[in-house]
């Protein structure tokens, strides 16, 4: 249903309480909907066991590692993404080059249980940010040659 607002408020984008609006025209025009919870399929269950594991493989990563991806996460917010938008984080752009490594060998990489063993004993490019920005999983930046800690210094 189209939604008229009071006040001085032309239009509203997001949920409160029951009702969702949405924001279309150039913001001219607010659109409202009752509010559904979205159904729970197979699909979610799934992402949410890839999510967990790989949160557990980025938690037992080395604290170098983790310094680099931050690095490396300064600069591509600096250099790739524009000012408008926000900067990704270090954990997100692990996400990234885990589905980026992922889609590079479906047969051999399974998200849902990979461990930081499994990634040295494959050789993954994901070792190091450095060798993951040079497969293309992560976009490039000016200087990344000095990203080069493992993602495990003791096997």
């Amino acid at each position: 249903m189209k939604v008229k607002f009071r006040f001085g408020i032309e239009t509203y984008s997001g949920t409160v309480d029951s009702m969702t609006y949405g924001s279309y025209r150039d913001d001219k025009l607010c659109i409202g909907r009752e509010y559904v919870y979205p159904r729970i399929t197979d699909n979610n269950h799934a992402m949410g066991n890839i999510m967990k594991n790989l949160a557990s493989v980025y938690a037992a990563a080395d604290s170098l590692y983790i310094a680099d991806l931050k690095t490396y996460a300064m600069r591509n917010g600096s250099e790739n993404v524009p000012k408008t938008k926000l900067i990704p984080t270090a954990f997100s752009l692990f996400i990234k080059m885990m589905y980026a490594w992922y889609d590079s060998d479906p047969e051999h990489v399974d998200l849902a249980s990979v461990t930081v063993a499994d990634i040295i004993a494959l050789d993954a490019d994901v070792q190091t940010i450095s060798d993951a920005i040079d497969a293309g999983f992560l976009p490039p930046v000016t200087t990344y040659d000095d990203l080069i800690n493992p993602i495990q210094t003791t096997p």
